[in-house]
């Protein structure tokens, strides 16, 4: 098996594993009401965590063998996967407009990632470091911040799970610097890095978990698809030294595919804020004691559901007596 092959099925088996570790989080999220962002004693979170580790070191091994703007594009296609799974292994089907936003999520972004070229990469500095370690943290916290002040369940999953791509992004980022700068002659040099780099990386899995938290599993599982390998891009390009192929006209070709991508995470997040169907409300019942008609205009009459008969007593009397007899009603005991 050649090298670009075996760096294209590991990117494959890795996307896989990414989808399985966000259906079992979701459901994981859907099924208790513990712990939003760490459900420690759940042992099925557990299982996203080596699903989610198993999918992260599987990724590395593809870039290993595989350039970056191969393996990056295949990642997108964890959503692409995970749609079908959920709705095999756990009967959780996607509707219609769902996954028309996630298609389009995915193919912007891989059209996106696919312009990207590290020709030239330079590494980063210290002060880069402190720099994105900072933007990313403040980022972080505001979209947390934002999360817990908007009232749709919908949008905070959304806004939860942009903050878990950010985390992610960040992490990815640290993860190139230390394996450009690590050596085996000094290899606790870079322990600043990757102190960081868990930091973001335990941040971004604690973050996704609680994003799952009653917004279903396409709306965050494609945000954070779309949201993770963009920071990581975007910090490529301003300061590693990155760009993008072809020029000026990839340039723009990388902005339209962002607008792609972009529309497919808002159709997603509409799919997920608009109300379901109410079902029709029941046939009111028949006014009851108000005289000769109801107020909604029924004709008097007696009452079937009491299970009596009202009527005057025969004969002439001064004074007015009624005869209330029991009766067995049909339909009923």
């Amino acid at each position: 098996m050649s090298p670009l092959v075996l760096s294209v099925v590991l990117a494959l088996v890795s996307a896989v594993a990414y989808a399985a570790a966000a259906i079992v989080q979701e459901r994981v999220a859907a099924s208790a009401a513990g712990p939003r962002y760490a459900p420690l004693r759940r042992p099925a979170w557990w299982g996203a965590v080596a699903l989610n580790g198993a999918g992260a070191a599987l990724h590395v091994a593809a870039l290993a063998y595989g350039p970056l703007s191969l393996v990056q594009p295949l990642g997108a296609l964890t959503i692409v996967f995970a749609l079908p799974m959920a709705a095999l292994f756990v009967g959780r089907g996607a509707g219609r407009r769902a996954r028309h936003g996630a298609l389009m999520a995915t193919a912007g972004l891989a059209g996106l990632l696919s312009l990207t070229t590290g020709a030239d990469a330079r590494s980063l500095g210290d002060g880069d470091r402190w720099l994105l370690t900072g933007a990313a943290f403040g980022t972080v916290g505001l979209l947390f911040a934002g999360a817990h002040l908007v009232g749709r369940p919908a949008l905070r999953s959304v806004l939860l799970a942009t903050a878990a791509g950010v985390s992610f992004g960040a992490a990815s980022v640290f993860t190139k610097a230390v394996a450009g700068e690590w050596t085996a002659r000094a290899p606790l040099a870079e322990w600043t890095a990757l102190l960081v780099l868990s930091v973001f990386a335990v941040g971004g899995l604690l973050l996704s978990q609680a994003s799952y938290r009653g917004a279903g599993l396409a709306a965050p599982l494609a945000t954070l698809t779309v949201v993770n390998p963009v920071v990581a891009a975007a910090v490529g390009v301003t300061l590693f030294g990155e760009g993008f192929r072809y020029g000026a006209a990839g340039t723009v070709a990388a902005l339209l595919c962002g607008a792609v991508a972009a529309g497919g995470l808002v159709e997603l997040t509409l799919d997920r804020m608009t109300p379901a169907p109410e079902a029709p409300a029941p046939p009111s019942a028949p006014a009851r004691g108000k005289g000769p008609r109801g107020s909604d205009g029924d004709a008097a009459g007696p009452e079937i559901g009491q299970g009596v008969d009202v009527g005057a007593v025969p004969g002439t009397r001064a004074d007015l007596e009624v005869e209330v007899r029991s009766r067995a009603v049909a339909g009923r005991s």
